[in-house]
């Protein structure tokens, strides 16, 4: 059995947002100020500061403050996790894809939709 971590369900849960995988796909290209991360989207910086705070708490996001300046960076460390999750189901779903496209290909697919 592999083991993941506890929070394999909050990385879930914070990446089911699409403000918060924008804010991941900001931080891929490297470390932004929040009022840079929060610039285009048509919410209040309050929004997006509480988007945030749940990607702090899956550990997807890392802050750094500098005076009145907060930094954040991506953490990667929870995205590995969650690949290497749905690396191990692949073979599961796979397999059945591949079992379900024989079977349908020895099938008459005419007499199926009848």
């Amino acid at each position: 059995m592999v083991e993941y971590s506890a929070n394999l369900s909050e990385t879930y849960a914070a990446l089911a947002n699409d403000v918060r995988r924008a804010i991941v796909d900001r931080l891929v290209r490297g470390e932004a100020r929040v009022t840079e991360v929060a610039a285009p989207f048509d919410i209040s910086l309050a929004a997006v500061s509480k988007h945030i705070v749940v990607l702090e708490r899956a550990g997807l996001v890392r802050r750094r403050v500098e005076g009145r300046t907060h930094w954040l960076a991506l953490e990667p460390q929870p995205l590995i996790e969650a690949e290497a999750w749905i690396e191990h189901t692949r073979a599961f779903w796979s397999g059945r894809l591949d079992a379900l496209d024989e079977f349908l290909r020895g099938r008459d697919v005419g007499a199926l939709a009848e």
